[in-house]
């Protein structure tokens, strides 16, 4: 019995993720795999990366991972973190590459030209470090997180959902930008949680509680 499967694909520090999710779930197996057969049957699935999204996308499909993760985010609870939830969508602007279409939207670069802050400094790409993550909506995954907690970002392109309503969470560098969608089954953050301290291990407690159920 396999309680969660971290996608492995070779892209990402997994260890930190699978650490994160054996310190918030000590009663529950939790299997790093590329193996689409572990995929299938685990109970819920974490989907993170970190990298370029071209790299990504061939690695997935290098190792047979690409309808593993379909169906698994078809019917099992669900969590894509960072790479993880650009993946998730049409297109990235990140060398011009297709993503899974598992949701309509595409991928967008921080445009340079709107890279100041309100006293005209300029801000860096990649956004990296600390921010505000606020709740559009309401969902189980936000149990006890407060609104506007700080969680730990390393990212130079965003998501931008065709459909407005999947997004349950939001941050502003310095434009307000889509941080988290959800959907049925699947939750997908930008931010890294295995990186945000109390919050992010709340974050995740969450995942392991959830139903998969909006």
């Amino acid at each position: 019995m396999i309680d969660i499967a971290v996608v492995d694909y070779g892209m990402g520090n997994l260890r930190s993720v699978s650490k994160a999710l054996e310190h918030v779930a000590p009663g529950k197996r939790v299997v790093v795999t590329s193996d689409p057969a572990d995929i299938a049957a685990a109970e819920r699935v974490v989907f993170p990366g970190q990298g370029a999204m071209p790299d990504c996308v061939r690695e997935l499909d290098a190792r047979g991972l690409r309808q593993a993760v379909i169906s698994a985010a078809a019917d099992k609870p669900f969590l894509g973190i960072c790479i993880g939830l650009q993946l998730l969508f049409d297109h990235s602007e990140e060398g011009n590459a297709a993503g899974l279409s598992i949701l309509p939207g595409n991928v967008k670069r921080f445009a340079d030209a709107d890279m100041v802050d309100a006293n005209g400094a300029r801000l860096k790409v990649p956004h990296m470090g600390w921010n505000e993550v606020y709740q559009s909506r309401p969902h189980p995954i936000w149990n006890d997180i407060a609104d506007g907690e700080r969680f730990y970002y390393v990212h130079s392109y965003y998501v931008v959902p065709e459909d407005a309503e999947i997004e349950v969470g939001y941050s502003n560098y310095p434009k307000r930008f889509t941080s988290c969608i959800a959907r049925d089954n699947i939750f997908a953050v930008q931010f890294h949680p295995e990186k945000s301290q109390h919050a992010g291990l709340k974050l995740l407690s969450n995942f392991v509680a959830w139903d998969g159920r909006p």
